[in-house]
C-alpha cells in the first residue's frame, strides 16, 4: 500500500480512488495543517488587471442576477464594488506564482495530463458565485477566511438554471451536506453535484484545483478531424461486390457496414493515442510576445548544462508519454516527438533537471534533438 499523504487525512491514495474519484465528495479537515495563501486578496486582484490573466467578477444582485463580468479589470472596477455578495475569480494562478503552481504537485497521484489549472476565488462576505454544478473533479483548498459550503444533487443538462444570466445558475437545490470550510480545510467533488459556497465575513479565499474532461463530442469532432489531416485521398468508399437493390434509394446495412469498418480502419491505438496526447496537452493559455522564437543548438544548452545551470520546466508546459511496440512518443504543449521512454519519464516526473541526469541520454541523437526542441518551445528553461 502508498504510504498515506497529508492532504487526504490518513487515508491511502488507493482508497481515495477506490471510493471516492468520480464516486462521492470527500471533506478533508485540516488538508494542509497551518496552510497560509501564497497570495494576498490584494495580490489577486493586481492579476485580475493585466492582459494576459483570464478573470471574471460576479455579482449576486447586479445590473441582472448573477451579472458575470469579464477582466482584465482596472482599480476603479474594485473601488465600485459592494461590500458584499460579489466574487473574483482569476484563472490559471498557477501559471504566474511558483507557490501556486507546487501545490500541484499534491495531486499528482491523478495522472498529470488529467490536471487543468488552479483558480483561485476571493470573495468578501456572503459572496459567491450561485449553486452550480461542474462536469470535472474539483479539489476546493480554502486558503484564507471561511467559507460555508453547501452540497446538493446530482445534475445534469436537463438540470433546470436561472434565466437572465450568463452563468449556468442552478433554480433548484436540495441541500445532502453542508459544511464551513477554514484555512487548510479541503473538499473533494465529483462531477455533476450540485454545489454552492458562500463566505462568511471578509477575506475569503479559496484554491479550486480542476482537471480536464473533455465532452465525447469534443473527442469525436478533434480526434475525426486530426485523423483525417494523415489519410491520403486515394482512399475511397468502394463497393466492388455490389448487388442489384429492389429499390435504388435504399442505403442498405451492407453500405453501413462499409462506412463503420472505414472508420475503425483509421481508428488505430497509434492515430488516437498521437491525436490524445497533443490534445490533452495544449495549452488552454498561450503566451503573447513579440520576441523572435528561440533557435538554441544542442552545443549551446548542453555546455550551459555542464557548467552547472538546470533545465527547468516551464510553469505553465504540459507534458505526457505514451509507449508502444513501436517506441515511445513524448507529448509537449501540443506537440509530439519520439525519444526513448527513459527520458520521457524523466521529463515528466521532474520539474528540474540536471546535467548529471541528462548526460547518459543524451548520447541518443534522438534524444538529444527532443531536447532541443523542447526548449526551443520553451517547454523546458535554461536557468542557473
Amino acid at each position: 500500500m502508498t504510504a498515506p499523504l497529508t492532504h487526504l487525512g490518513d487515508m491511502p491514495i488507493e482508497e481515495f480512488l477506490r471510493d471516492y474519484w468520480q464516486k462521492k465528495p470527500l471533506l478533508i479537515r485540516n488538508a494542509f495543517p497551518g496552510f497560509e495563501s501564497p497570495l494576498t486578496p490584494d495580490e489577486l486582484a493586481g492579476l485580475a488587471l493585466e492582459e494576459e490573466v483570464e478573470s471574471r467578477i460576479v455579482l449576486e444582485q447586479g445590473e441582472t442576477p448573477w451579472e458575470l463580468r469579464n477582466g482584465p479589470f482596472d482599480e476603479k472596477t474594485f473601488e465600485a464594488l459592494p461590500e458584499k455578495r460579489w466574487t473574483l475569480l482569476v484563472q490559471a494562478v498557477d501559471q504566474f506564482v511558483p507557490e501556486v503552481n507546487q501545490l500541484l504537485d499534491y495531486f499528482r497521484f491523478i495522472p498529470s495530463w488529467r490536471l487543468d489549472d488552479i483558480m483561485i476565488s476571493y470573495a468578501p462576505d456572503q459572496g459567491g458565485v450561485g449553486p452550480h454544478f461542474d462536469y470535472y473533479d474539483v479539489f476546493l483548498l480554502q486558503g484564507l477566511g471561511k467559507r460555508h459550503w453547501k452540497l446538493g444533487q446530482m445534475c445534469d443538462n436537463n438540470s433546470p438554471r436561472v434565466e437572465g444570466t450568463r452563468l449556468k445558475i442552478l433554480s433548484e437545490f436540495h441541500t445532502t451536506d453542508e459544511w464551513v470550510l477554514e484555512p487548510g480545510d479541503m473538499l473533494y467533488i465529483p462531477p455533476g453535484i450540485a454545489h454552492w459556497g458562500n463566505a462568511q465575513g471578509d477575506d475569503c479565499m479559496t484554491y479550486s484545483i480542476g482537471f480536464r474532461a473533455p465532452s465525447h463530442a469534443d473527442i469525436i469532432a478533434e480526434a475525426g478531424q486530426e485523423i483525417a489531416l494523415s489519410i491520403v485521398d486515394d482512399l475511397r468508399y468502394s463497393d466492388p461486390d455490389l448487388t442489384l437493390q429492389t429499390n435504388p434509394g435504399e442505403i442498405n446495412d451492407k453500405a453501413i457496414e462499409q462506412v463503420r469498418s472505414i472508420i475503425l480502419q483509421h481508428l488505430t491505438n497509434e492515430n488516437i493515442a498521437h491525436w490524445f496526447g497533443k490534445f490533452m496537452t495544449e495549452r488552454k493559455y498561450l503566451e503573447q510576445t513579440d520576441e523572435e522564437p528561440l533557435d538554441i543548438d544542442a552545443d549551446e544548452w548542453q555546455s550551459a548544462l555542464a557548467d552547472g545551470e538546470l533545465l527547468w520546466r516551464h510553469p505553465a508546459a504540459r507534458i505526457a508519454f505514451h509507449s508502444d511496440s513501436k517506441g515511445t512518443m513524448l507529448f509537449a504543449d501540443g506537440e509530439v516527438m519520439c525519444c526513448s521512454r527513459a527520458l520521457a519519464e524523466l521529463i515528466s516526473s521532474e520539474v528540474e533537471i540536471s546535467w548529471r541526469e541528462l548526460k547518459s541520454l543524451v548520447q541518443d541523437p534522438q534524444d538529444r534533438a527532443t531536447i532541443t526542441q523542447l526548449i526551443n518551445q520553451e517547454t523546458l528553461l535554461v536557468d542557473e
